[in-house]
């Protein structure tokens, strides 16, 4: 069987031409790209790819994602500064679609410029972008404040990380008798990975609670997974070690992200005010930085003296999609995967430049006081809501001599069914990292401000 269709001519009219209706499909189910194999298709249930579909596996994945609540969240979720503040500020769920956006042109300048690349032989764009749309989808409200706040409280139930809970939302049905979550794809879980080291290894290296870069201790099972049941080798220790071990899909999503941090959250804070050409300069003389001509922090002063801040991001952007290459490599699933058989390499010029932006964005921006105030509001109201609900809940005590309900019935029924209080206080913990900015203001609101509030309010 054929199907006709037709592509444009060099003269702009269009031409019929023919193609087997078999490859077309082929096409479509991605099955003609050779760099995947079914050990990267296979999903979480065991199950391979649907006869007949017309999306590739990685397609679908991309789609479950794009469906979800949590990925709707992200529109009232802080970036940099908080949601709702002014409508053009970037929020997480306009930074993820950045970044989708950069793994996407990255991946077509891969194919372009790697001789061994082609059609049929290269990294997925839609997989490269499922994974950069989700990597943000376990961040709690009130930016990485409201993480680490999350992180003090779990602290004896075995903490909290952004990325670990995105892993928990990608592989469990929270609040739900079905734990099978959007039953995602092995390449896709790989690619979410950055982090592979257990909230408990760390803790046992460091003699202290992580402050960040973990998974949570139960999870190890789906790192297993994604290796096709392969032990880490014993170099592969745990902490930076064996967090640079990434599939080459998890390092474009790394590279596009740290494009996206290091580029458009400059924009945002040129246009709140943070930065302006003294502030720039101020800031490079004190660290002994070249602010000049043809300098990195020069062309940044430059742009924002014309008023081309958006300008100077856009072309940033396209220099750092081109600082990409991909170089072969060889590890313990190199032969397994052709994802471990290349690694990402960034132009080392191009690095340094996007580490001085993020320094200049940390330093200047988000350890302003101002911003550093928000982030205690922030922080303050998840300490008395986690208070509340822990209390509650988990101690499973009543709150002034009552056992008020405080959490939707949905949420109050598998807290219940749960027998330990390390589990009870991850349910509520996945409560609260839920909530959007918005949400979480309301809520503090209702319950712990007497002037706000009827019994008619809908809270959500």
């Amino acid at each position: 069987m054929e199907l006709a269709t037709r592509r444009e001519c060099s003269g702009g009219e269009f031409e019929k031409f023919v193609v087997p209706m078999n490859a077309w499909r082929g096409h479509l189910l991605g099955v003609r790209n050779r760099f995947y194999q079914e050990f990267d298709f296979e999903r979480l249930s065991g199950a391979l790819p649907v006869e007949g579909d017309f999306r590739s596996p990685f397609q679908v994945d991309r789609d479950r994602v794009l469906h979800t609540t949590a990925f709707r969240r992200l529109q009232n979720k802080t970036q940099v500064f908080w949601s709702g503040e002014y409508d053009f500020y970037r929020t997480r769920l306009t930074h993820s679609l950045e970044v989708a956006q950069i793994g996407r042109s990255i991946c077509g300048w891969l194919l372009a410029s790697t001789e061994e690349f082609s059609s049929e032989n290269t990294i997925d764009a839609d997989l490269v972008e499922a994974v950069c749309l989700s990597h943000d989808l376990g961040h709690p409200p009130f930016g990485h404040a409201g993480e680490r706040s999350l992180n003090h409280f779990m602290a004896p139930y075995g903490g909290f990380e952004g990325n670990a809970q995105t892993l928990r939302l990608l592989t469990e049905r929270i609040f739900s008798q079905r734990r099978t979550g959007m039953d995602p794809s092995r390449a896709f879980v790989d690619g979410i990975l950055k982090y592979k080291s257990g909230w408990g290894e760390l803790k046992g290296l460091k003699g202290k609670e992580p402050a960040n870069h973990f998974i949570y201790d139960e999870q190890s099972e789906y790192t297993e997974w994604t290796l096709g049941g392969l032990a880490f080798p014993g170099e592969l220790e745990a902490g930076k070690v064996r967090d640079s071990f990434k599939s080459v899909e998890c390092q474009v999503m790394d590279w596009a992200d740290d494009t996206a941090y290091s580029l458009n959250d400059l924009a945002d804070s040129v246009r709140a005010g943070f930065l302006n050409e003294e502030s720039v300069r101020r800031w490079a003389e004190k660290k002994g930085l070249e602010s000049g001509p043809d300098s990195p922090l020069g062309d940044l002063i430059r742009a924002i003296s014309r008023g081309r801040i958006d300008s100077f991001v856009g072309h940033r952007i396209g220099l750092y999609v081109r600082a990409a290459k991909v170089e072969e490599t060889k590890n313990f699933l190199s032969e397994q995967s052709n994802r471990y058989r290349f690694r990402l390499v960034i132009d080392e010029a191009t690095q340094a430049e996007s580490e001085i932006f993020k320094r200049l964005a940390f330093e200047v921006v988000f350890l302003s006081t101002q911003l550093k105030q928000l982030e205690h509001k922030g922080s303050m109201m998840l300490r008395r809501l986690w208070e509340l609900f822990h209390l509650r809940y988990v101690d499973q005590q009543p709150v002034d001599g009552q056992f008020f309900q405080l959490l939707p019935p949905e949420q109050v029924e598998e807290i219940e069914n749960v027998e330990t209080a390390g589990e009870r206080a991850r349910l509520v913990c996945d409560f609260l990292a839920g909530m959007t900015d918005g949400y979480a203001v309301r809520m503090y609101q209702r319950l712990f401000s007497p002037g706000f509030g009827s019994i008619g309010d809908i809270v959500g």
